[in-house]
């Protein structure tokens, strides 16, 4: 079995990999800027991850229409 640590930095490398390709093509896929455009890459990927993440807030089920409220016991 893999080490977590490996797998976390396959995923980082492949995510910085397709990152890079994107920004290569956006730049009219230029030789010899391999390196720029890896290190972009890699501070986007890296920015991406210190983010905190947000937490997801359960959504409150709709009113159905034509439904009454309920009223309060008194």
């Amino acid at each position: 079995m893999e080490p977590m640590e490996t797998t976390v930095t396959d995923e980082r490398q492949e995510r910085i990999r397709k990152r890079a390709h994107a920004i290569w093509e956006q730049a009219g896929r230029p030789d010899g800027a391999h390196q720029q455009h890896w290190d972009q890459a890699a501070g986007e990927i890296d920015s991406e991850d210190s983010k905190p993440k947000a937490k997801s807030v359960p959504k409150k089920p709709a009113a159905t229409k034509g439904s009454k409220p309920k009223k309060a016991s008194t």
